[in-house]
């Protein structure tokens, strides 16, 4: 069924790309950040796993959001491991770092999926995609502040 919103076919499919690339770094750093809760060692380890723990509860939650946007522009979301190493920015760790590289790897993340998010702003401007935009300020609030606060754990 043809899809009627106001917003051009291609548009839409412009505008899923660009959400796709941030689904793809918002599921990476989730796993990420779930990884971090598992292995976190050290004297912060109580105050990092709690905190990663919220962190990664509140990324879960994003991806669906995310994902359920593109569907409802009228594009299949990407849902594999394959398809969202090609789309994201974030690149996977080996090993397991220490507490406070931990803690930087995540400020990064969070940063990298801000730097994704507003790439989208200017076809969703562009065609008054005005639900995207929201979803979009909305994510980069969440990022913005929970880089905020992980840089102050690095700060002495």
């Amino acid at each position: 069924m043809k899809i009627d919103i106001g917003i051009k076919e291609k548009d839409r499919e412009k505008i899923a790309e660009g959400l796709s690339h941030l689904l793809a770094d918002t599921y990476t750093l989730y796993l990420k950040t779930h990884n971090f809760h598992w292995n976190v060692k050290g004297p912060m380890f109580q105050t990092l796993h709690l905190m990663f723990e919220t962190q990664y509860n509140e990324l879960a939650l994003a991806v669906d959001d995310i994902a359920e946007r593109i569907r409802t522009l009228g594009f299949p979301a990407p849902g594999t491991y394959k398809q969202f190493v090609e789309l994201s920015s974030i690149k996977e760790e080996e090993g397991v770092p220490e507490a406070k590289e931990m803690i930087r790897l995540l400020v990064e993340g969070q940063e990298a999926c801000v730097r994704t998010a507003r790439t989208v702003f200017p076809i969703c401007d562009e065609t008054h995609d005005e639900p995207t935009a929201d979803l979009l300020t909305q994510r980069m609030q969440v990022h913005e502040k929970t880089a905020w606060m992980l840089r102050s754990l690095l700060e002495s």
